[in-house]
């Protein structure tokens, strides 16, 4: 799952992923994977982009803090 809210607040920033990265202090490759969702990023990480952006980080990676893809939430129905 993308994380449109990172992309926006970097582009908000004329930053690219690259720029972020250096600033960050990590590797482009690992700012793109983030962004992409293909990775979730470590404690470390996560305060990095809370301090860089000044945001709260479940504004930042909500689908870590709050189960939005739960299952549960499907009901089930009887077609008896």
């Amino acid at each position: 799952m993308e994380r449109t809210q990172l992309i926006k607040l970097r582009l908000e920033l004329g930053k690219t992923q690259k720029e972020l990265a250096d600033n960050l202090g990590i590797s482009a490759v690992y700012v793109r994977k983030i962004e992409k969702g293909d990775v979730d990023p470590g404690r470390n990480t996560i305060l990095k982009y809370v301090h860089f952006f000044a945001k709260d980080m479940t504004n930042l990676f909500p689908d870590l803090f709050f189960n939005i893809d739960d299952k549960k939430c499907i009901k089930k129905t009887d077609s008896a």
